[in-house]
């Protein structure tokens, strides 16, 4: 049995394939544990975790993405270190982007973006995504089998989030083979975890939307480019080309990593449990809580991070100011006081919408309403074009045997690899 003790969350490839013995180990000593790592204290507590999302005036979404590696030139020191994190927070990485903003920065760019994702932009964001489902369908399905997540989960949650952001259809094939070559950012084992380099895969997306958006700033058009580009803040001002880039950026590359991972869980217990094909088929009504079941039992985003402005106390643990938080969705998810035996895929739990898989209060994930809707029409065309979906068992061995591989970063949760094998409806008729 692993010593827990000594394990690094953020270089131990041991806990990539099954993290959840760790989370528990620290859940078993508090709620708000130490790591005894960088000085990290997690959070496994489902009412822990959506306390401290929800505080925004004491912890800092600075070190959102980058963890306890937020180097600062000066000592974070006393008990309120609010003016140093303000005055240095644009040295951080990722510091342009609004997962890492604060208010009211953060406010001025979310209401941006949501300026965009409308109920009236997501409907017709659905009616495009039905056809998309069938045109990825169609690409391997006569061949009984597929890669599932490289030939249909990320070239479609791709074309569905530059759908929604309005990317010109021709350009659709430039971004499939530019998010073929991208790396999840947070590789554990890999060198120097201090290393940002795959995080500025997003400067050449930046350049990118920035044409866009300076075209359609001075040439306007009937589309959601221009929606986007002349979109202002609360107050009315014209917020600066590189503001719009990059709300727009991070929905696209968050966008289209977390929702593939996600269609990935979807699928891998569809295959594992052929009895609960039988049922989403004949009641199909079941299948947004299907999604939400598999979101809070395999949270795509493994870890989330805050930085302690001053020194706090929750659920009576003391905090202190300069702690780098880590919320472990994935656990908070399993929390035994919040769901009933949390370790089981129950598609009929009551309150399986109350996950953290995207986060809580200001901070909540923007792409939420998207990548469920992703889900139930991916899920939808599957069930409608197949039979009899399972695992290659050449690729992933026999049932009791089975072997995975999990992106190997401490920020996200998922295969790299699902093979399936299947029935195509037609030839099942």
């Amino acid at each position: 049995m692993a010593d827990y003790d000594e394990v690094d969350f953020f270089t131990d490839a041991s806990l990539l394939e099954d993290p959840y013995p760790y989370f528990e180990h620290l859940r078993a000593k508090c709620p708000i544990a130490p790591t005894g790592t960088y000085g990290v204290l997690a959070v496994t507590g489902w009412d822990e975790a959506s306390e401290i999302y929800r505080d925004v005036d004491t912890f800092s979404s600075c070190n959102s993405v980058i963890g306890p590696f937020a180097e600062f030139p000066v000592a974070l020191e006393g008990d309120d270190v609010s003016a140093t994190i303000d005055e240095f927070r644009d040295q951080l990485p990722m510091n342009e982007h609004m997962v890492t903003m604060d208010p009211p920065m953060h406010t001025n760019e979310r209401a941006l973006l949501m300026r965009l994702l409308t109920p009236r932009r997501l409907k017709e964001n659905e009616a495009f995504m039905w056809g998309l489902a069938d045109r990825q369908l169609d690409e391997f399905l006569a061949n009984g089998r597929c890669e599932f997540i490289r030939e249909y989960a990320q070239p479609f949650a791709m074309f569905a989030v530059a759908d929604v952001l309005g990317v010109p259809e021709e350009d659709h094939g430039e971004f499939r083979r530019f998010f073929g070559m991208s790396q999840p950012p947070g590789m554990v084992n890999q060198g120097d975890v201090k290393d940002d380099a795959p995080l500025n895969k997003l400067d050449s997306l930046d350049e990118w939307f920035a044409t866009y958006i300076e075209d359609r700033r001075a040439n306007p058009r009937k589309d959601v480019l221009t929606d986007l580009a002349l979109g202002t803040y609360p107050d009315g001002s014209v917020p600066p080309v590189v503001n719009v880039v990059r709300s727009a950026t991070f929905l696209f590359a968050a966008g289209q990593e977390t929702t593939a991972k996600l269609l990935a869980t979807c699928l891998q217990h569809l295959c594992e449990h052929p009895e609960v094909q039988d049922e989403l088929r004949a009641e199909r009504e079941l299948i947004p809580e299907f999604v939400e079941e598999a979101l809070r039992l395999e949270s795509p985003v493994k870890a989330d991070f805050r930085l302690t402005r001053r020194t706090t106390n929750v659920s009576g643990v003391e905090i202190a100011a300069g702690t780098p938080v880590m919320l472990l969705n994935g656990a908070a998810n399993r929390d035994p006081r919040r769901f009933e035996c949390p370790e089981e895929f129950r598609i009929r739990r009551p309150n399986s919408r109350e996950h953290v898989a995207f986060g809580r209060g200001h901070h909540s994930c923007p792409g939420g309403p998207l990548a469920r809707v992703e889900a139930r029409v991916s899920l939808e065309r599957i069930l409608d074009r197949t039979r009899d979906l399972r695992l290659s068992e050449e690729h992933h061995g026999p049932p009791g045997d089975r072997h995975f591989d999990y992106e190997p970063t401490w920020i996200l949760r998922g295969l790299t690899k699902l093979h399936i094998e299947f029935t195509p409806v037609e030839a099942a008729s």
